[in-house]
């Protein structure tokens, strides 16, 4: 028993070519076998093409703070790429349900996948073959590239070019909704504070009518030249004079509260006027939101399936799972043969 033992350690460690050669023809029929159906499978799958985008993040979202703005600290520049945070944001904006439903629907996906519209699953299955034949990733470099299989090479350059597109109108659809309530908020403050300071300004101009322009200097003229007439005793220039001086003193604290107040809204209607000038130009225009750095286009070779692989791989594949069922096999049988003896 320990010497068929040690038999079946030698032969195992030792004898390995010789044990291989003796299962040499039921190896290579398996091998062929393999080869012929992994090629004739191979044959049987569609091609596809694929096309390709590369594209980078533009790092400023708002043409106003990009053009508009007179803070440096807040200026942003327009012609600056994005970086890690800005790729992150496009792919995920990349794999929204809003633009794979846009592009199911342009390019009628669920008739040009054959998929069943009578299927209970029919959605799932939409959403998984869009999943595999669709990729985004972000490449070492912080672009974003988007990838598109397809049996029909145009079909794959155009949905990858479409979906570059949609990547701008969804994210400005996005930003347009906040910035369009913004808008409106700021557009009722302006004008709001527009018609409070015409209301102030009126007042101002009812105060100028009776008189009233410059406090500070028309008190200061009008003192001194009321002391003269008093010291030349000039009593038609006193009486005038003591009229022009009724009329500062009763309409000069109304003047100065005017005044300060119209200076106040002024300034104050300014700065509204420059963010509601700024919110605007974020509501109603459009930016890109991406660098093109390679448009698709349609392939010439396909891609996929590369049928040397396909063939090698099951090929080798079979040849390694047949050895492992042979030497289960055989040192089974040598096990039963020690046992009887």
């Amino acid at each position: 028993m320990t010497n068929d033992a040690g038999k079946l350690t030698d032969f195992d460690s030792t004898n390995l070519v010789f044990f291989f050669y003796s299962w040499r023809k039921p190896l290579l029929a398996i091998g062929l076998i393999a080869a012929i159906v992994s090629g004739i499978v191979s044959y049987v799958i569609p091609e596809r093409f694929k096309s390709t985008v590369v594209m980078f993040p533009a790092t400023t979202s708002s043409l106003s703070k990009a053009l508009l703005t007179e803070n440096p600290s807040a200026k942003q520049d327009v012609l600056l790429f994005g970086q890690e945070e800005e790729a992150e944001q496009m792919l995920q904006i990349l794999n929204s349900d809003e633009i794979r439903d846009k592009i199911c629907k342009r390019f009628k996906l669920m008739t040009h996948y054959k998929i069943d519209t009578t299927d209970r699953y029919k959605r799932t299955r939409l959403y998984d073959e869009f999943q595999n034949n669709i990729t985004f990733r972000r490449t070492e470099f912080m672009s974003v590239k988007v990838e598109v299989l397809d049996i029909n090479p145009d079909t794959a350059a155009h949905i990858a070019n479409c979906i570059a597109q949609l990547l701008d109108s969804t994210t400005t659809r996005m930003q347009r909704e906040r910035a369009s309530k913004a808008y409106r908020i700021v557009e009722q403050e302006y004008f709001a504070k527009l018609r409070d300071t015409r209301q102030i300004a009126d007042s101002m101009n009812r105060l100028n009518e009776k008189g009233m322009y410059d406090y500070e200097s028309q008190s200061e003229v009008t003192s001194e030249q009321y002391v003269i007439a008093i010291s030349r005793g000039d009593e038609r220039a006193i009486k005038s004079l003591e009229e022009k001086l009724k009329i500062i003193s009763h309409y000069g604290s109304a003047y100065l509260a005017v005044r300060d107040n119209l200076t106040l809204q002024t300034k104050q209607l300014n700065l509204l006027k420059t963010k509601y000038e700024e919110a605007k130009v974020d509501a109603e225009q459009e930016i890109p939101h991406k660098f093109i750095v390679n448009n698709a286009f349609p392939a010439e070779k396909k891609s996929y399936p590369v049928r040397w692989i396909i063939v090698t791989g099951s090929t080798l594949s079979s040849m390694l799972i047949a050895i492992i069922c042979i030497i289960i096999l055989d040192s089974v049988n040598r096990f039963r043969k020690s046992e009887k003896k």
